[in-house]
This record gives C-alpha cells, structure tokens and sequence, in this order.
C-alpha cells in the first residue's frame, strides 16, 4: 500500500497553505485534487482583500498558490474522489480516478475539501443549469453580452458578482428575500450606485421558466403574497454554501448543515484528521482564514506525526519496554518524572517518560488516563503491568 506522512485532501487555500507549511516542516505531502488547484477562488473574477496582493483574478492568486507549493517538491495529484477510512489505528484514504481505485496509508489527513455553493430549489432550476442557470459569474458572465440577468441572494458573494455582472449584462437584478442586503457596506455602496443594478427586496423565486435557455422568473413577495414576472436570460444563485464534506461524512463530528468541528489546533473528533478552510465550523469564510487554517492544520499535523512516530518507536514497537507516565499539571509527579529520569540514568537503564498530559491520546489509548503516576510495563504494544507509584522508593523498586 503506497503510505505518506501527511495527505492533504483539497488544493484550494487552505490544502495549499498546509502543503507549503508541511513540505517546509520536512513532511512528505501529497495532496489530492478533484478540480483545479485553487479551488473555489478560481471562479472570483477580483481578489483585493488578500494582504500583500492588491489586485488579482481568483485564477491567478491560485496559480500563485500551486506554484508555490511546488517549489517545496509538494506532490499535487488529480483523483476523482476521495475517502477517509479507520483501520484500527491506521487512516487509509481511498481515492478513484476512472476505473482504477487507490489506497494510501497516511500518519495524518488535512480535510481541506472547501464548501460549495448551495442551490435554490424551486421548480425549474435544475432543468436549467447551463442553459442560463448559474453559479460562477466569472465562469458564465461572458455569455450574457447585452442581456438582463438575475442573482438571487443578499450577502457579499451575490452583491460583488452583481456588480460583476454589468461589465456584461444591460441589466442585473439583485434578489433577496430580506428588505436590505447582508454584504459589506462598500460592496453594497458600490453596487447601489451602479445604474445598471436593480435591488429587488422581500422577493423569492418560485420558478424558472423558459423553452430551453432561461427566459422569465416567477417571483414571490414574501411580504404581500403578490407573484409577478421578470424576464431575464440568465440567473446567477448566490443563496449561501455548503461544505464539501463525503470524504469524512460521518466519520467526524460535524454541526448542523455538515460542517465539521475542530478545535484551535484544526484538529477534529478523530486522532490525526485535521480540517482547515471553508470546510470547517468558523465564523469568516475568506481565502486569509482559509489560507491561515491551512498554515495552522499542517503545524498541527506535524507536531502530530513527529509525537506519534517518536511514541511508536519508543513504547510500540520494542519486544518490552518499561515506562513511567504522569501528568505535567500535577507538581509532585513531575517531580517523580525527574526522579525517573535521574534513577535511571544513575542505573544505566532506558525508560521513556511520557507526558500522559500533553500525549493525552496516547494515554488513552493505553487505559492509562487515569492512572498515572505509573510505571508500565508494555509488551510488543500491549500493556501488561501498570505498577501506581507515589514516591522514589516505590520507583525504584518497580523499576529494579
């Protein structure tokens, strides 16, 4: 079974800053892409809010990326798809590309899938897409040449790729089901200020019409009841996201709407699969937050799989080893820990000392959280002796 250190799922912002910051912390990376390395910022026509890059399309920012990530040696492979698997102690990730089927063993897994956007749901729209149902204005936007449109949404996606829009459109309606907009106030400004934008307020679309291509909406006002008709050729969907999530779904510990829950440290419910970017649980959603994760899960990964290679060697894979465990909260076992040491060195004798506090998964999963301080006698990965101690004497007659 081909194995890696680190396997980074996703190469947008996030999976390329991981990639960078892993590569340069000395792991062997392989990163896995379904699409085009970037991700979603490839369909952003204008990047201005990314410090140090004034103005870029969202295309170029994620050339930039995986240019730079290959300047590490970073491996960038494309796959079909993508799963994460738990083999006992092992994660396997198992990807598809065609007919042919992988399995790659890895010491730890950075989700960085990203989130999508979501679709309305009303009568007409999936029998549209790509015949003037949209989801990327950068994509699309070019094909509406001296046509109206419509965006349905209110946040600051749907209000940018509004204003977007008219460097093509005659006309862009801005839909949105609340009497004012949620976007920044400089999008809103410079939207409004566009003749070209018509706001319309309290409104859902209830249908899509037309023979083929997209030719009328049937609109809905929430406050009246009141239906009426718009024409237009085109319709861009900017009505909020959901995350790219089927590589861990139900692996993980996710919020309401699939989102997955992490700690500070990126790392989710389960010991080495970390998750950085759109992907998470997190209150912003920009390339810098995405781009920070990534910076953050790979670090994380790092001190991860350095710790559990260090503990593997050390306590698993030796025919028997003795070993004393204890807290590093509790003052008088740290105090026994320099006792073992000191003994130890003073007899000639080798015996880890384990941190069962800053290795708390280790602890675990050896039954021993609770009954530390200890000398532990563990026999080719299998616990045997736990011996509790509660002075020197008492060290130094378990380990003689």
């Amino acid at each position: 079974m081909e194995k890696h250190e680190l396997v980074i799922i996703g190469a947008g912002p996030a999976g390329m800053s991981a990639a960078i910051y892993g590569r340069r912390a000395g792991l062997d990376v392989l990163v896995l892409e379904r699409g085009v390395p970037g991700g979603q910022i490839n369909s952003t026509d204008e990047i201005e809010n990314y410090p140090g890059i004034s103005h870029a399309s969202g295309s170029e920012l994620g050339e930039m990326l995986k240019n730079h990530a290959l300047k590490f040696s970073t491996e960038i492979r494309r796959v079909d798809s993508s799963k994460v698997e738990l083999r006992g102690d092992k994660k396997v990730v198992i990807t598809k590309t065609g007919k042919d089927e992988n399995e790659i063993e890895a010491e730890a897994v950075i989700v960085a899938t990203g989130a999508h956007f979501r679709r309305l749901g009303c009568e007409g729209e999936a029998e549209h897409i790509g015949q003037g149902v949209s989801f990327c204005a950068t994509c699309d936007g070019a094909f509406f040449e001296g046509y109206d449109v419509a965006v349905v949404g209110g946040g600051n996606t749907a209000v940018e790729e509004g204003t977007y829009l008219t460097k093509f459109a005659s006309k862009v309606y801005i839909i949105h089901r609340r009497d004012e907009f949620r976007a920044d106030r400089a999008a809103i400004a410079q939207a409004l200020a566009n003749p070209k934008i018509e706001p319309v307020y309290n409104t859902i679309v209830e249908k899509i019409e037309g023979d083929g291509m997209v030719e009328n909406l049937v609109l809905k006002n929430v406050r009246t009841g009141e239906t009426s008709n718009l024409a237009v050729s085109g319709v861009f969907m900017f009505v909020g996201q959901e995350p790219d999530v089927d590589c861990v779904k139900g692996l993980v510990k996710a919020e309401k709407g699939g989102w997955i829950i992490t700690n500070d440290h990126m790392e989710t419910s389960v010991e080495g699969i970390f998750a950085a970017g759109d992907v998470r649980s997190k209150y912003l959603r920009q390339v810098i937050t995405a781009a920070a994760d990534g910076a953050v899960a790979a670090m994380a990964a790092s001190s991860y799989i350095n710790e559990q290679l260090h503990l593997r060697s050390t306590l698993l894979e030796p025919d028997e080893v003795k070993a004393f465990f204890y807290s590093s909260i509790d003052a008088e076992q740290v105090k026994l820990s320099n006792a073992t040491e000191t003994f130890a060195k003073a007899k000639g004798v080798k015996v880890p000392v384990i941190d069962g506090y800053r290795n708390a998964r280790m602890a675990e999963k050896l039954g021993l959280a609770d009954k530390m301080p200890a000398i532990v006698v563990i026999k080719k990965g299998a616990v045997g002796e736990v011996i509790p101690v509660k002075n020197e004497s008492e060290i130094e007659s378990a380990l003689a």
